[in-house]
């Protein structure tokens, strides 16, 4: 694979959204007591933990509170290597906490303590436009859209972003009950399928779209209307698809014994679908490339979900090549 290249361009990724704290369930006290773990996480900076573990300069905007969760995320951006020149302090809003609850199908429920949350409250002025003239891929999802702020924003930089020459990235990553109505949600969506050269999208969220429950349907629905380049579909047990051109090729999961919970799963795998982009470009991708890339990309997800949290526990790549060979 060549690598994709503009050599003025020396971030590889820019990611805008939310970064916040995931509560997450680590047993029971003494007392009887749950006891929650405080990982830092956010969907864009779990992406770009998994790109700066493969070696890619990285950098986010986004917005935390001035108070202890706040100071603890901005360092823990710092230490893993993510730029955070353009990650805001405010001393009005308080750093956004989600609650997950893992259930015993694997599956998760969350509760968001944001009303408003830190993240919410980034502003178009708060954005630094030369990280996005220098940035070869910016990465967005939804949950920087669910209110009319932090939305100006996230656009102004999609829209800003792709005028500077940089592909787009787009995870909807929805979240219910962080919307007003679905309805809301969609447009939201359909916003970002709009600009998107890239679609990470997640089975049940194809579905609720585009209401088909046969997925080739589902993407056919998407690109009549939005010619996305490049489709990928996350089937979590069963897998993933890349849909590129008139094709689709579809990779099965590395099911791991000591799976735990899945939370920042989708986003290691869209990291690994960006590394790959990254080296192979988006022009006249050939189903081994593709084939490889979703390799890549599912043994990594499974491997965070093993791991408690994500921003800090991406994988190496030789952990992924081994999880790949069944070492």
């Amino acid at each position: 694979m060549t690598a994709m290249g503009d050599n003025l361009k020396e971030y590889d990724v820019i990611a805008l959204g939310e970064l916040l704290i995931d509560m997450t369930d680590n047993g029971v006290s003494p007392q009887g007591n749950t006891l929650f773990e405080a990982n830092p996480g956010g969907a864009p900076c779990n992406v770009l933990a998994m790109l700066t573990k493969l070696g890619h300069k990285t950098g986010f905007i986004g917005k935390v509170g001035e108070d202890l969760f706040g100071r603890k995320l901005r360092a823990a951006l710092i230490d893993l290597g993510i730029d955070a020149s353009n990650l805001c302090m405010d001393s009005e809003c308080r750093t956004t906490l989600a609650f997950v609850e893992t259930k015993e199908d694997g599956d998760r429920d969350f509760s968001f303590y944001r009303n408003p949350g830190a993240d919410m409250c980034l502003k178009k002025s708060d954005i630094q436009k030369e990280l996005l003239e220098r940035t070869k891929i910016f990465h967005f999802g939804t949950l920087s859209m669910t209110h009319e702020g932090v939305r100006e924003a996230t656009q102004y930089a999609a829209e800003y972003a792709k005028v500077k020459g940089a592909l787009i990235s787009f995870d909807p990553n929805i979240r219910e009950p962080l919307w007003d109505s679905m309805e809301t949600a969609k447009r939201q969506v359909e916003y970002g399928l709009s600009i998107c050269d890239i679609l990470k999208i997640s089975d049940n969220e194809i579905t609720w779209l585009t209401g088909e429950k046969d997925y080739s349907a589902g993407v056919k629905k998407i690109k009549e209307k939005y010619p996305i380049p490049l489709i990928l579909v996350s089937m979590g047990k069963e897998g993933s698809r890349a849909y590129y051109g008139d094709s689709m090729v579809e990779k099965g999961a590395f099911l791991q014994a000591g799976t735990i919970e899945t939370t920042g799963a989708g986003d290691t795998f869209m990291g690994c679908v960006l590394h790959g982009v990254l080296w192979a470009g988006l022009e006249n991708l050939k189903a081994e490339t593709l084939e490889e890339i979703l390799e890549f990309a599912n043994g990594a997800a499974a491997i965070v979900t093993t791991r408690k949290g994500a921003l800090r526990v991406m994988p190496q790549e030789q952990e992924i090549r081994r999880v790949i060979r069944g070492d």
